[in-house]
């Protein structure tokens, strides 16, 4: 009676684990979308963009809308995952992926307030979510570019078919943009293969962390090299040619300098912040494609076990 009683108690104080279900592929895409739009938000400091100091050249968000944004659209990112799962390249799929974008807009409105916080983000990252649900990526590290670059190049050839149901509207502010200043911007990034991600963002990333910077300062200094070389359609918009020479030759300055870790780097880059508040210019194209960085990283180490890519291009 005792031996039962004792296992009959030693039963009940046993914790019992409940095993959960693997996640889908589609609804870990999702979050590591969600991840890339959550750690590019928080990521500090950052030039005129929100970050946790404040708002930068911002009045309508925040860091708490920031992040609001980037949970409400983790199931736009999903949806976008299931909607490429066995589908190839083409309208249909364009057209489709536009629909949930869309659809993704609207949530993100809602969950901001009706603040755009992420819209190019949903055009960029979320091609990118297309393609690497089609173009899977392999489990080994010896040549991370060129997976990077077969999701890339998968997603660009998403974008360069149009979408039949987009309806007819009045010009964006990007296109404006892109027709006064004859520059490309995030459609000619994404039809292109994302140049500044797997050029200039990967490789600045995975160089900052070869020479032993800390995760925040490498991913600063990758801003900062996309930020030297992009015609960032946002700040334009905001602030012409005067905030484009602001942003590309005070980017590049403080990468001349050694980058945001250095004494002199970071001086030049308070200089930079202070340049792009001053013409209330946000590099918000630079920001972007950041995420898509972090996004693409992201996804690379997780196919090799969470062990370092080796960037061999």
């Amino acid at each position: 009676m005792q031996t039962l009683l004792l296992d009959t108690l030693a039963n009940s104080a046993a914790p019992h684990y409940t095993r959960e279900p693997a996640p889908s592929a589609e609804a870990q895409l999702a979050r590591f979308a969600r991840d890339a739009l959550i750690e590019e938000a928080r990521l500090t400091p950052k030039p005129a963009l929100v970050d946790a100091r404040g708002s930068g050249a911002h009045v309508d968000l925040d860091l708490a809308t920031m992040l609001h944004s980037a949970h409400a659209l983790e199931p736009t990112f999903e949806a976008l995952a299931r909607a490429s799962r066995g589908a190839t390249p083409g309208s249909a799929l364009r057209t489709d992926l536009a629909r949930i974008g869309r659809a993704g807009e609207v949530a993100m409105m809602r969950a901001t307030g009706g603040s755009n916080a992420h819209r190019g983000a949903i055009w960029i990252v979320g091609l990118l979510v297309a393609g690497a649900t089609i173009m899977h990526t392999p489990a080994d590290d010896a040549s991370a570019f060129a997976h990077a670059h077969a999701i890339a190049d998968t997603a660009a050839q998403i974008a360069r078919f149009d979408d039949c149901l987009a309806a007819p509207a009045a010009p964006s502010n990007g296109e404006r943009v892109r027709a006064r200043y004859n520059v490309g911007g995030a459609r000619e990034q994404a039809q292109h293969g994302f140049p500044h991600v797997i050029r200039v963002g990967l490789p600045a990333l995975h160089a900052a962390r070869a020479q032993g910077h800390d995760e925040a300062t490498a991913r600063v200094d990758t801003l900062l090299a996309i930020m030297a070389s992009l015609d960032d359609t946002c700040v334009l918009h905001r602030a012409g040619l005067a905030g484009h020479e602001a942003a590309q030759g005070g980017a590049q300055r403080v990468r001349d300098a050694g980058g945001i870790a250095t004494r002199a780097g970071r001086a030049a880059f308070d200089v930079l912040e202070r340049s792009l508040l001053a013409l209330n210019a946000s590099p918000g194209g630079a920001a972007d494609l950041l995420a898509a960085t972090l996004f693409i990283d992201r996804l690379l180490q997780h196919r090799i076990g969470g062990r370092t890519v080796s960037w061999n291009n």
